[in-house]
Formats: structure tokens, C-alpha cells, sequence
């Protein structure tokens, strides 16, 4: 009795806001755990720098869209002017449509290959998986501008690496103006943009499919269930969560997509590589046409939230029938 007496007040005094604690004694406070106040302006600092960085210039953009202004302290208010003279620039809807090509491209080029690899890494027979996992990984470190400079010289008419290998190879005909051609160009600089991204998407695939248990895959492969239909029927909706993210990413990256196509053409030739972000930076510092951009750029953002919020609805749509 008077043991239990004397754990009960050793489990009173470390554990004070027990249920059993002596009424009206203080309740214990985690000395780890800082004030409110504290909390909260900490927690205040990344939601500042996102309203500053993000929110107060698209609040600003959306106001200078009523005006005619080209950067100086002058503007003038034209209403709903420059949202009409959108709809009829051709310019726009020829980005729009590059920017939405280039963005299939890279969906199917980025997301799709690097399936195909996950699948093939995840066979018994592959060796040294870790090695060609840390090697396709590596140009997505690489910065963009690095990586339109090393493929300029490599689709380079006169002294590309990729032309040289052709009349080597015997192969003439199939030597190209790889940047110059406009029927063409949007292929070639889709592809090193699609090379260099294929690992980002590899290293995020080959981690969900190492969440799958073993379990499932040895009994799907005891039934029968190999190859395509074990991907068709295992792998692809127990990773769909993964899948749809990568998608995500993938479009939204592709429908900004700007560093590339400025190094390797400037949108040329004529606007056959021109994307919507390419034109808005003509448009804005270059034509100085700020409050006409500042709608283009208005457009942009409902147009891509559009399109994201559908695919992500159509994806969870798939995600439900699976």
C-alpha cells in the first residue's frame, strides 16, 4: 500500500496534467514548446514571403492589365482594351498553341520514358541499378542555360557533334538544320529538355515502386501476371498517387517553360519555338509594352490553373475507376 502510494507521487510530480493530478495544481508545460506568439511569427514569415513574392505581383499585374503603360510613370486607363486586343493576336494563339505541343511532348518524352526505365530497372535480371539511376539523375542538376549552350553546339549546322556523326555515318540525308528548320525546330529543342528531366522523373517512379510489397508482385507473377499486364494491372495503380504528381509537375513545368528555348532559338525561327512564356518576355521588355503584358500574363495564369484543375479532376476520375 504504501508502495503504490509512493509511485503515485512520483507519477504526480513528472506527470503533473495526469488524469489523477491534485486539483488545482498548475498544468505541466512542455519546456520545448514555444508561446503562441512565438508560433505564429514564425509560421507568419514563409506565408509573408509568399504573399510578397507571389500574391502582391499578381494582385499588381491584374491592375496595370486596365492600363496602357510602357514602364514609365505614366498610364492610361483603356478598361477592358488590351484582354480584346489578345483575342485577336495571332502571335498569342501561335505560343499558346507551341506552348501546349511542347507540353505533350514533354509529358510523354519526360513522365513516359522514365516509366518505361522504371519498369525496366525493376527487372531481376538488371544490374548496377543504383548506377544508371545516379547517371540519369545527374543533368537534372545541370542548369537550363548549360544545357541549351551544350545542344546549340550539338544541333550546330557546321560543326555540331550530331551532323558530324550523320556525314560520318554515311548518312547525308538525314543532315538537317536541326534549329533552323520550322517544321522541325520545336522537336529539337523539345528533346534536350526531355533528356535532361527523364532522371528527376525515374528517381520519383522507382520510389513508389519500391513501396510495393514483394508480396503482391511474387503472387501476381505466380498467376501469371508478367511484364505488360503485371504494369497494366499492379504497378501502375498502386503507384497511380505518384503518377498523377509527376503529371502535375510535368505540366506545369512544360507550360512555363522558358530557359531552353531562349538560349537555343529566342522562339525563332520566325515564332516556330515561340511559347507563351518567350512572348510575354518579348512582349514585356522588349516591345515595353507592360500593361498588354500584364493581361497576356493575367490569361496565362487562368488558362494553366484551368487546364491543371481539369487533368487533376479527370486524373482522380481514373484514379476512382482503377
Amino acid at each position: 500500500m504504501r508502495k503504490d502510494r509512493q509511485t503515485q507521487g512520483a507519477y504526480d510530480r513528472i506527470c503533473p496534467a495526469g488524469g489523477l493530478a491534485s486539483k488545482g495544481r498548475p498544468k505541466y508545460k512542455n519546456p520545448l514548446m514555444p508561446p503562441g506568439r512565438r508560433i505564429f511569427g514564425y509560421l507568419s514569415i514563409p506565408v509573408g514571403v509568399y504573399l510578397f513574392i507571389v500574391v502582391v505581383p499578381t494582385l499588381f499585374a491584374f491592375g496595370y492589365s486596365f492600363f496602357e503603360w510602357s514602364g514609365g510613370p505614366g498610364k492610361k486607363f483603356i478598361g477592358l482594351d488590351n484582354y480584346i486586343q489578345l483575342l485577336h493576336d495571332k502571335t498569342f494563339w501561335l505560343s499558346f498553341k507551341n506552348t501546349m505541343l511542347f507540353t505533350v511532348l514533354m509529358v510523354a518524352g519526360q513522365v513516359g520514358i522514365a516509366f518505361i526505365f522504371t519498369l525496366f530497372f525493376t527487372m531481376k535480371w538488371v544490374k548496377f541499378v543504383e548506377l544508371h539511376r545516379r547517371v540519369m539523375y545527374f543533368p537534372s542538376i545541370i542548369a537550363a542555360v548549360v544545357i541549351g549552350l551544350m545542344w546549340q553546339l550539338i544541333y550546330n549546322n557546321d560543326f555540331g557533334i550530331l551532323n558530324h556523326f550523320l556525314r560520318a555515318s554515311g548518312l547525308d540525308g538525314w543532315i538537317k538544320p536541326w534549329l533552323d528548320d520550322p517544321k522541325i525546330a520545336m522537336l529539337s529543342v523539345a528533346v534536350p529538355v526531355i533528356w535532361q528531366f527523364i532522371g528527376y522523373y525515374l528517381v520519383l517512379l522507382m520510389g513508389a515502386v519500391a513501396t510495393i510489397p514483394k508480396d503482391i508482385l511474387e503472387v501476381a507473377e505466380i498467376d501469371g501476371a508478367t511484364g505488360f499486364k503485371r504494369s497494366l494491372y499492379i504497378t501502375i495503380p498502386l503507384i497511380w498517387d505518384t503518377l498523377k504528381i509527376c503529371l502535375m509537375i510535368c505540366f506545369a513545368g512544360s507550360f512555363k517553360a522558358f530557359d531552353h528555348i531562349m538560349v537555343m532559338t529566342g522562339g525563332g525561327p520566325g515564332r516556330a519555338t515561340s511559347v507563351l512564356s518567350l512572348y510575354n518576355y518579348d512582349t514585356s521588355f522588349v516591345q515595353m509594352k507592360m500593361g498588354y503584358a500584364s493581361a497576356m500574363a493575367v490569361v496565362i495564369l487562368v488558362v494553366s490553373m484551368t487546364l491543371t484543375i481539369g487533368i487533376q479532376r479527370l486524373m482522380e476520375g481514373k484514379a476512382n475507376d482503377h
